[in-house]
């Protein structure tokens, strides 16, 4: 059962991140838009159950809830809490899942995962530390010839900043070393 080591505000004034003393995965971020999609997760589940909660974002050792601007942060931040510290810590599982997520992205032609693996180092070097730090990520949907399909995560997902600004600075980022590049954000 993790335990909140502290509270952080994000850019986005409408996402909190809760920063976890025990980690909820490992390296398998989990990413819900709405009830529905977070039914088989039960953490994800029952902060859905809250009212005003929209998006849930969970890696390691943090999670971040969005909330609809209709509630008080204080208020709903001690409702969040009660799940969060409900929730089992990593596991084996957890490990297994990596895999799994990993082999989305396999079946690529050869000369497409040397691309994406050159595109996933700049970007962990130089852009998801920034975006976890705000309470957000990214993850790779695909390599198409020279369109590059995302999905922004967490606090990033509806924040007005990374949809305009943030996804040109991810694209020119990447011209670097793929000059014909697009990034298009789903």
């Amino acid at each position: 059962m993790p335990k909140i080591s502290d509270i952080e505000g994000t850019p986005n004034k409408n996402a909190l991140k809760f920063i976890l003393k025990e980690p909820l995965t490992w390296g398998v971020a989990r990413s819900f838009d709405n009830a529905d999609a977070a039914r088989d997760d039960p953490l994800a589940s029952a902060l859905f159950d809250i009212d005003h909660v929209t998006n849930v974002f969970y890696i390691d050792h943090w999670i971040t809830v969005t909330q609809d601007g209709g509630a008080n942060w204080q208020d709903l931040a001690r409702d969040i809490a009660d799940p969060i510290r409900a929730a089992p810590a990593a596991s084996a599982q957890s490990a297994e899942t990596v895999a799994t997520a990993s082999q989305a992205l396999a079946n690529v032609n050869p000369e497409d995962q040397l691309r994406l693996e050159k595109i996933n180092i700049l970007l962990d070097e130089e852009v998801r530390p920034y975006l976890q730090s705000d309470g957000g990520d990214l993850h790779i949907l695909g390599l198409e010839g020279n369109i590059l399909r995302i999905h922004y995560q967490g606090a990033c997902g509806t924040c007005p900043s990374s949809i305009s600004g943030t996804l040109r600075g991810i694209e020119n980022m990447l011209r670097t070393i793929e000059p014909d590049i697009q990034v298009v954000a789903s």
